[in-house]
């Protein structure tokens, strides 16, 4: 099914892959219900809702459109969506929330039942394209410093490097190292490798325990939550939630194409520019994002720490099933899930190696050509900064039919990318982040 002698993998290889991908991400089952638990969702809700969305959208993308992809509900939109949906909108429940998301999600359903999906991906210039990957690869490496503490916020610089004589920042840094010998010497599956001995070393150090326990039995409290679009479009209009729903399908949307789009070319998966079955993958996102919604949980998108896996060799669907799979038993290990995922020591390594293997694309930009190496130059910077993929995407439409208008060479734009540049000054603008 997964044909894995063609795509150059094996079994063991895309399983190694899988573990990596999701040991790089099983923050997400933590860090989530910690934000939503900010707009009043109980705890546990949003921990199971966080766990059947990863799922779904995960299996979805690995069996159904067979990439090496997980899925699982985005950082930034669930911040966005406590914050600034449910803090910001006095009156406003977090169920009548979830109707928001329950819209954008259906609306996502039905572009994804269209060639619209496919011909942005198609739509999007080469050069941008690479610049994706790049940004994508300096966001994840930027992550890996920041969570490890490599890199600490600063008053006036906002980022400095971080205190070396901590224990957490120690142990990242020798985990690196040790990461970074066994990729020198070609170890198979070198990321997944240096997480466990880093992991190890963590345990006899004393800085990870297993204080909570080992298992519990996941719950849904509340039940499910959204079901009725009838209902759901009402509390959005009775609320006037139109720019949130707006806000939440550009942003999804854009956020999938972009990680989709950088971790595929990563891995070699583009073909002449395009991207197969690229309906089917963000068929398999929008899936997640209803299923989410009617559980507890903010929009779901394609998970940039991906490229961990594909970093450690993964090029097909099985990988994205390992993923699947390991968030279903991580359901019943949430005590011990939550210990790892919460030292960031663990896994910041591997996210700033992939960082590194990311940026060969840069070769690709022509620089030459200002008006291509601008917006490719402002989406790479962008992405980092602004910790969001889909703002440097923004950016990076918004400027490149300008440079180009100004070139004198307005007809070699796609039309949908006036429309989209167009959209994406109105979120800026008027949508708050």
């Amino acid at each position: 099914m997964f044909d894995l002698k063609a795509n150059g993998t094996t079994l063991k290889t895309e399983v190694v892959a899988g573990a990596t991908t999701f040991f790089t991400m099983a923050y997400v089952t933590v860090v989530n219900p910690l934000i939503l638990s900010q707009a009043g969702v109980p705890f546990e809700q949003s921990f199971t809702a966080t766990i059947i969305a990863a799922v779904i959208g995960t299996l979805l993308m690995g069996l159904v459109a067979r990439y090496p992809i997980a899925v699982a509900p985005g950082m930034g939109l669930n911040a966005y969506f406590t914050y600034s949906v449910v803090q910001g909108h006095a009156g406003l429940g977090y169920i009548e929330a979830f109707s928001a998301v329950f819209i954008a999600g259906i609306l996502f359903l039905i572009l994804s039942m269209t060639s619209l999906r496919r011909r942005l991906i198609e739509m999007i210039p080469a050069n941008l394209k690479h610049a994706i990957t790049v940004g994508i690869g300096l966001f994840i490496a930027f992550i890996g410093l920041r969570m490890s503490g490599i890199i600490t916020a600063h008053p006036d610089n906002l980022v400095a490097l971080g205190d070396l004589h901590q224990p957490s920042v120690v142990l990242a840094l020798v985990g690196l190292a040790v990461t970074l010998v066994l990729l020198s010497r070609d170890v198979k599956g070198a990321l997944f490798i240096g997480m466990i001995i880093t992991g190890i070393i963590a345990y006899f150090a004393d800085m990870l325990s297993f204080t909570s326990g080992i298992m519990s039995v996941p719950t849904l409290p509340e039940g499910i939550l959204v079901w009725n679009p009838i209902t759901a479009a009402s509390d959005v209009i009775r609320h006037g939630l139109y720019a949130v729903v707006f806000s939440f399908l550009l942003v999804t949307l854009f956020d999938t194409t972009g990680t989709v789009v950088g971790v595929a070319e990563q891995a070699g998966l583009m073909k002449d520019n395009k991207l197969p079955r690229a309906e089917r993958a963000m068929f398999s996102d929008s899936v997640a994002t209803v299923a989410g919604s009617m559980v507890g949980t903010s929009p779901t998108t394609a998970y940039v720490e991906s490229a961990a896996g594909v970093g450690a060799g993964g090029r097909t669907g099985l990988t994205a099933v390992v993923v699947a799979a390991l968030f279903v038993v991580a359901a019943f290990f949430s005590p011990l899930i939550g210990a790892v995922a919460g030292l960031s020591a663990i896994t910041a390594p591997s996210l700033i190696v992939v960082g590194c293997l990311m940026l060969s694309n840069v070769q690709q930009i022509r620089w030459n050509d200002f008006d291509e190496a601008f917006p490719a130059f402002l989406v790479i910077l962008t992405m980092p900064l602004t910790s969001s993929i889909a703002t440097g995407i923004a950016l990076g439409f918004i400027s490149y039919p300008l440079m180009k208008i100004v070139k004198g060479k307005w007809k070699a734009v796609h039309p949908l990318m006036y429309i989209f540049a167009v959209l994406f000054v109105l979120q800026l603008v008027f949508v708050p982040h």
